[in-house]
């Protein structure tokens, strides 16, 4: 009999108590991993011993400057060779990966190689965010604990995304974003049983960040006001426009990373061809070194001028998918909230001067592009909404915010057919979900789907019989299984046909004897999935349906052809078009 299915049990307990010490650890992990920033900063670009998160842009080297990413771009291409070639990237695409491939299992190594070689890629001035390796960084710390301990397959994986979840928490305190990143884009499910786990890690990796650096906004800026139904319809076409430009955005950089693989050179001499770009770029335009968080806060606050604005995005546009391009270690949020801020930024100083009737906010133009573009780039639609409002805490956005993502969303979705997230893993042959819906098999009860016509065998009956029944290849015949019930209808067993042709039986034998085991039965008010489970846990194609309240009274009897024929019931529902109101009816 299949366990019916209860949303929770008592080791959910356990891996939530594991989740949220991996929470407040991952959080100290984070605020390492900045600190080590803040040293590679100020030792490459200031020459001093310092761990205070700063900017490379006030530095002073000169032509110098050109050349301290291409030192960086040597030591991660080294680390990446001679270390772990996993580490390159952005991280997401290979924590997925591990998810979807290999169990969530992350190689041990992984768990001090990527935050190191990330922090000397963004120390060194690499134009990437934090987040990303501190998100790749909690994942691996996530895998490492529960490769320790006794769980399962779906337990570490809860683990993996309570460990990223807590370290985009702890950066950006974004803790509800958070968990809807790792739903969106590790976890591939919303299940009770990994929600609440991951929730509390986040929710602990917030409290520490508050505990260690307060709880103010990541971007504040100042209050913006409710838009006008007009203003709004604009927002909502900014996120149309915006998404065409995710589009592009991607395109451009796997167009990239494509032209490096063209080179005759070894893969590990990339990164500092690309730190090359990057400090050419940033000698040209110093804010593009670096996380640049501090833009992100100016654009939002519109403390930025339309031309510095505009070459910020572009620019850190060509040194950003160069340097990712290139196969470094650094984070992709941060730059691409840098390119769409400013490019909302530019877009609604533009507005407001042309059509000033429309009461455009040049503020609100660059946060609801900011979070379009990476809705657009990487299809975390809740995510890039939710995250845009807890970093600025601007309840007025959230309406536009919601209609200029969903437009991103919308149209990224018909140009392209993957992500920035995803594109890499889809090219070496994995198949990554997209649509997260609601199992169809578990919505319908097995006494709804099963057969009740069911031919069974009297115990009593002789093989010579039932062999002279079977040769008159009636239909009831062409089974492959058949009950087996005494003299009062209780079931028995079930017996095959496989088992009834033996040769070595004799004609008297009787059916009752054949039976090798207990039946194998589900009640009426399971579900098909539960029916479904049990049917491969115990290699059968059939399970005889028994009375909820009679546990031997047969009742019916549930193939895998009844699970087939449920899921040809959810594709009409999905792809035959038909109207009903307005429509004749046939005695009309």
């Amino acid at each position: 009999m299949p366990r019916q299915f209860r949303p929770l049990d008592s080791r959910v307990l356990w891996i939530s108590f594991v989740a949220m010490l991996l929470g407040a650890v991952v959080a100290g992990v984070a605020k390492v991993l900045t600190a080590l920033i803040g040293l590679v900063t100020n030792l490459a670009f200031y020459g001093r011993w310092s761990f205070d998160f700063v900017s490379p842009a006030g530095n002073h080297l000169g032509l110098l400057a050109i050349f301290v990413p291409v030192v960086g771009g040597l030591i991660v291409g080294a680390m990446a060779r001679w270390g772990s070639r996993a580490i390159r990237g952005h991280g997401i695409p290979e924590a997925m990966e591990q998810v979807l491939l290999n169990e969530s299992r992350i190689p041990p190594r992984i768990t001090w190689l990527k935050p190191v070689s990330s922090a000397i890629a963004i120390g060194t001035g690499g134009p990437f965010g934090a987040e990303g390796p501190i998100i790749a960084t909690g994942g691996a710390l996530g895998s490492l604990i529960a490769q320790w301990m006794h769980v399962t397959a779906d337990e570490r994986k809860t683990l993996l995304a309570s460990g990223a979840a807590a370290g985009m928490a702890a950066v950006f305190s974004a803790p509800i974003s958070a968990v809807l990143l790792s739903i969106e884009l590790l976890l591939f499910e919303r299940r009770a049983r990994s929600l609440i786990p991951v929730a509390l890690a986040a929710t602990v990796g917030t409290g520490v960040r508050y505990l260690l650096e307060g709880n103010q906004p990541m971007f504040p800026m100042p209050d913006i006001a409710t838009p006008s139904l007009p203003a709004l319809a604009v927002y909502v076409l900014l996120g149309l426009i915006v998404g065409v430009a995710s589009v592009g955005i991607t395109r451009l950089t796997y167009a990239i990373e494509d032209g490096f693989e063209k080179l005759p050179i070894h893969w590990m001499w990339w990164p500092a061809l690309g730190g090359f770009v990057v400090g050419i770029v940033g000698y040209f335009m110093p804010l593009t070194l670096g996380v640049g968080y501090t833009n992100i806060a100016a654009v939002l606050a519109g403390q930025m001028s339309l031309g510095v604005m505009l070459a910020l995005c572009l620019l850190k546009l060509l040194s950003w998918s160069v340097a990712l391009g290139s196969g470094t270690s650094g984070g992709t949020l941060a730059p691409l909230f840098t390119i769409g801020g400013a490019m909302g930024g530019v877009l609604g100083i533009w507005l407001a001067a042309a059509v000033p009737a429309l009461h455009i906010d040049p503020r609100m133009s660059a946060l609801v592009c900011m979070a379009a573009i990476f809705a657009g780039a990487s299809r975390a639609f809740l995510t890039s909404v939710v995250f845009a409002f807890e970093t600025t805490q601007q309840p007025h956005g959230l309406l536009p915010l919601l209609g200029a993502c969903a437009a991103a969303y919308l149209i990224s979705g018909l140009i392209m057919r993957n992500t920035i997230m995803t594109e890499k893993i889809v090219r070496r042959g994995v198949r990554v979900p997209s649509d997260y819906a609601a199992d169809y098999l578990d919505q319908i009860y097995v006494r709804d789907a099963c057969s009740r016509q069911v031919v069974s065998l009297q115990a009593s009956q002789t093989i010579a019989d039932i062999r002279t029944w079977l040769a008159s290849e009636a239909v009831p015949t062409k089974h492959q299984g058949f009950p087996v019930v005494d003299d009062n209808g209780q079931l028995l067993g079930v017996i095959t046909r496989r088992q009834l042709y033996d040769t070595t039986l004799s004609n008297e034998t009787k059916a009752g004897s054949l039976i090798q085991r207990a039946p194998l039965v589900v009640r009426e008010d399971h579900t098909l999935r539960e029916a479904a489970d049990h049917m491969v846990e115990a290699g059968v194609g059939r399970l005889v349906v028994v009375s909820p309240t009679a546990p031997h009274r047969m009742v019916g009897i549930v193939t895998r052809g009844d699970l087939l024929a449920a899921h040809a019931r959810r594709l009409r529902e999905a792809r035959e078009v038909s109207r009903h109101l307005g429509k004749k009816s046939p005695s009309a």
